[in-house]
């Protein structure tokens, strides 16, 4: 198991939320959603983690990661790529804003 106080790859945290069975939250008209059938709108959800990346040599590197929880305490994860490498758009980016985030500390250490 990989020392989570020293995890700054995007490889290293997926890899843990592999490990920890961590769903992915899909982005949909209706919000986020694992199953395809319960969807989660902002006020349903919380972010407990972002992880930003950028990659040194490739600018399409740079990704940013989500961490959400639900109001249920079921725990999912979003990536997306920023800037010009955008996966989602304008309507993913405000959808996050609305979200209420729970910690706005600096990457430090990769926990759930």
């Amino acid at each position: 198991m990989p020392d989570e106080s020293n995890m700054n790859t995007l490889l290293d945290v997926m890899n843990q939320l592999l490990e920890k069975k961590v769903p992915e939250f899909l982005f949909t008209d209706q919000g986020f959603t694992i199953d395809h059938q319960r969807h989660y709108g902002a006020g349903d959800l919380q972010i407990i983690k972002v992880y930003r990346f950028e990659g040194n040599s490739d600018p399409s590197d740079t990704s940013i990661l989500y961490v959400l929880e639900t109001k249920e305490g079921q725990k999912g994860y979003s990536l997306n790529a920023y800037g010009v490498y955008d996966n989602h758009g304008e309507d993913y980016d405000n959808f996050l804003r609305e979200v209420p985030e729970k910690d706005h500390g600096e990457q430090l250490k990769f926990s759930l």
